[in-house]
């Protein structure tokens, strides 16, 4: 039977920053008011990063608004999150990031049967004439996808 991922936020802005070179999965270290916000979407991963601490992987930045019921059981809404992934894994990540000038970015936080995972990329910076480029790439493709659809009518 396929699973399926019900995507509850993405990173839109990690694609207009960064040339994403490859791309993980990694649970998340949550609790029960964060889960039940998850559900709500009420989450921003805009200014998120991820780094790696004594072995371990943690997320930063990532906005999980408080639940609305949860009174006193509510966590910080930007507090630093642990990643749970393969200890090899982590180490991988972790010489490529100092080695080859990486940067770990979340990219979307999504359920998969009853878990949260968070996928992350291993990016590496654009410039500014980089965004530019990018941006003139995908004006003209939609030129051409106009141009095609006027040619058909």
């Amino acid at each position: 039977m396929a699973e399926k991922n019900k995507t509850i936020a993405t990173n839109r802005k990690a694609f207009h920053d960064y040339f994403i070179e490859e791309r993980f999965e990694a649970g998340i270290e949550l609790y029960g008011t964060e889960v039940k916000s998850l559900r709500l979407g009420a989450v921003n991963l805009k200014d998120s990063y991820c780094i790696v601490k004594k072995g371990e992987l943690f997320l930063c930045g990532a906005h999980i608004s408080p639940y609305e019921k949860g009174n006193i059981f509510n966590r910080d809404p930007v507090r630093t999150r642990r990643l749970l992934m393969h200890r090899r894994e982590i180490m991988r990540l972790d010489a490529r990031v100092q080695r080859d000038g990486f940067t770990l970015v979340p990219l979307s936080l999504y359920f998969k049967g009853p878990r949260v995972k968070v996928e992350l990329a291993l990016a590496k910076g654009k410039k500014l004439h980089d965004k530019r480029d990018s941006a003139k790439e995908k004006e003209a493709a939609r030129e051409i996808d106009r141009a095609l659809k006027e040619r058909l009518k």
